[in-house]
């Protein structure tokens, strides 16, 4: 956690500049929690409104955030994350995987990018 002058934190502004100082490795996690989390609630009035799509969007852009600040909390929702998303693909892939293709290549896609990215955060040892 970054502080400035007593017991302020950093703000967001001020780490926007210091993206540049950031890997591609470094923002990965970061891009993919934020855009599957704007895909899944995009998504949602094309999937009726299901409010566990909905939870699962809002999860993904706070862990986004979480990474992004570097929060001592964010490996406990990529872990969460994790479960979540692997659940929810496996779940539609048994239901959809000789019916619809380009659903179950799409979540197939999603449950290794969560595999990826949770064990590429999670072995960093702090939040990336």
């Amino acid at each position: 956690m970054h502080k400035i002058k007593g017991d302020r934190k950093m703000p967001v502004a001020s780490k926007l500049k210091n993206v540049k100082t950031l890997g591609i490795a470094a923002l990965a996690p970061i891009a993919f929690y934020g855009i599957v989390g704007v895909l899944f609630l995009v998504l949602l009035p094309f999937a009726n409104y299901p409010p566990h799509i909905a939870l699962t969007g809002i999860m993904n852009l706070i862990t986004a955030y979480s990474l992004f600040t570097k929060r001592s909390w964010a490996k406990w929702l990529v872990i969460a994350l994790f479960f979540v998303a692997t659940t929810l693909s496996l779940y539609t892939l048994y239901y959809v995987i000789f019916s619809d293709w380009i659903l179950s290549a799409s979540m197939i896609a999603y449950v290794a990018f969560t595999w990826l990215f949770t064990a590429r955060t999670l072995s960093k040892g702090k939040a990336s």
